[in-house]
């Protein structure tokens, strides 16, 4: 009966032994799979970072492009402006046409372009260039002055009063108050030709020499107003 109970006791001993075994080596396994899992997603994670890092790469490549573009036909455009500037409008013309041609939406090379075939002659393309500059961004001051300037020049004064009224309706521009002064002067209205010189006396005192010197306010060089406003 002995050697039974020890026989019996053995076979619970090792069953005992053979359940925690199989516990700590399937635990074993599934932490061992754990482990080898890890670095596959490390992996993927890694390489999901090179393709964004490469992506990015990319995409600051062509921004850099981009502005690289952009800088180098502002500053043919500047060059265009500045021969306008210079009264060399046939230079002007074809310097903001060569802009145009590489971006066609690009709006101040059509304004500039405008007031140049303007001064150069042309009054009706100058003003299809100013308008085109104007149908891209409604809102852009320098365009609406020089549509009010080309109406000016083409002797067309109530259209370039409301267009310098239009400029000044999004921008506080000296020089609309000075081209409404004008006009007014020419008509030999002093209260009104006063009345907007003053406010472009008062942003820059400069403008009182350039007053003085200006043919469109012969017809009311002689008034008194005009007299205190500009000694």
């Amino acid at each position: 009966m002995s050697n039974n109970l020890s026989l019996k006791r053995k076979l619970i001993i090792f069953s005992i032994l053979s359940i925690v075994s199989i516990y700590f080596i399937y635990n074993g396994e599934v932490k061992n799979k754990g482990i080898a899992e890890v670095p596959k997603e490390t992996k993927k994670i890694n390489t999901e970072s090179k393709q964004h890092g490469s992506i990015k790469n990319v995409e600051d490549k062509k921004i850099t492009d981009e502005e690289k573009k952009n800088k180098k036909l502002e500053e043919k455009y500047n060059a265009g402006y500045k021969a306008f500037f210079d009264k060399k409008y046939e230079e002007a013309i074809k310097i903001e046409d060569e802009v145009i041609n590489e971006d066609n939406k690009f709006y101040k090379a059509y304004n500039v372009k405008g007031i140049a075939l303007c001064f150069n002659g042309d009054f009706n393309e100058g003003m299809k260039n100013i308008d085109k500059a104007l149908e891209i961004k409604p809102d852009y001051g320098y365009g609406r002055f020089n549509k009010a300037l080309a109406y000016e020049l083409n002797g067309k004064y109530e259209e370039a009063l409301q267009w310098y009224d239009k400029d000044l309706q999004v921008e506080n521009y000296i020089w609309s108050y000075y081209g409404k002064a004008s006009i007014y002067g020419r008509r030999g209205d002093v209260e009104n030709a006063v009345k907007n010189l003053k406010i472009a006396i008062s942003m820059d005192k400069s403008i009182k020499e350039e007053a003085k010197a200006e043919s469109d306010f012969d017809p009311i060089r002689k008034s008194k107003e005009f007299i205190d406003l500009v000694e």
